[in-house]
């Protein structure tokens, strides 16, 4: 069920990375760049909190969309350390980074309070991007379509039809990710982004599903960006290592524009 939505998608989540400084300059070179050059690719980046405002004030009126890491589901309240979708969209932001696989695996992050979060955000009008994927584990035990399968079902749960296209998805398998990670096949990847596809057609339909933008992240690189983002079911890239440097970014929007 190939994707019909337009245009390519592109964006990087920085992580624990950046001081103020290093993420202002990066964001006035992409700014510079992108005012004058006006690539058709949709672009994004996630700074980390310490950085989003100010982010997000440099790139106020271009084309690059800005996105929180995180985000807890309540407006406010007694959750120390936390950020509330209210304090997110008062940066100026206009996604949310949810469900990443680091956030599962360090911080007790779980299917159900994805589901919270991704209704939360769009109740103040935040794009949430989804992230999904299996572990090696269930790779290796021929389950890695189940898993991707429950995590969507469940971060979509309820999820009213007039608020899903606001929603995209990243598909990370966590195998494929950080230092020690290798790139899935282009392939592997573009079926994997068809089975997500697919469950989101069972709830919404197939005309919708094609609407929805489902990205890959995992080891990209300028070296095998163009080999993902042929791939019919592949809608955008989430990059993160291979775009922390501002002028590795321009090369990727160079390279898929």
């Amino acid at each position: 069920m190939q994707n019909t939505s337009g245009n390519k998608w592109l964006g990087s989540g920085w992580k624990m990375h950046r001081t103020l400084s290093e993420a202002q300059a990066y964001a006035e070179s992409l700014r510079t760049f992108v005012e004058r050059e006006h690539p058709s690719v949709h672009l994004f980046v996630v700074p980390p909190f310490t950085a989003l405002s100010s982010v997000c004030r440099i790139l106020s009126g271009t084309q690059v969309q800005v996105g929180g890491q995180n985000m807890h589901w309540a407006d406010h309240g007694a959750f120390t350390g936390e950020i509330s979708p209210l304090m997110i969209r008062d940066c100026g932001a206009q996604i949310v980074e949810l469900g990443h696989s680091e956030r599962r695996e360090y911080f007790a992050e779980t299917d159900y309070s994805v589901n919270k979060k991704v209704l939360a955000a769009l109740q103040h009008g935040l794009h949430p991007l989804i992230c999904v994927g299996e572990t090696a584990v269930e790779k290796e035990f021929d389950v890695a379509e189940t898993s991707v399968q429950r995590q969507v079902k469940i971060a979509l749960h309820a999820v009213p039809l007039d608020n899903i296209r606001s929603v995209m998805i990243a598909y990370e398998p966590v195998w494929a990710i950080g230092e020690a990670g290798s790139p899935a096949e282009p392939d592997y990847a573009n079926h994997i982004h068809g089975i997500i596809r697919d469950t989101i057609a069972l709830t919404y339909g197939p005309q919708i599903s094609r609407e929805i933008r489902i990205m890959y992240g995992g080891s990209v690189n300028l070296g095998n960006a163009e080999r993902f983002i042929q791939q019919s079911e592949v809608d955008g890239l989430f990059v993160g290592r291979a775009a922390w440097e501002v002028d590795s970014f321009i090369e990727l929007i160079k390279l898929i524009r």
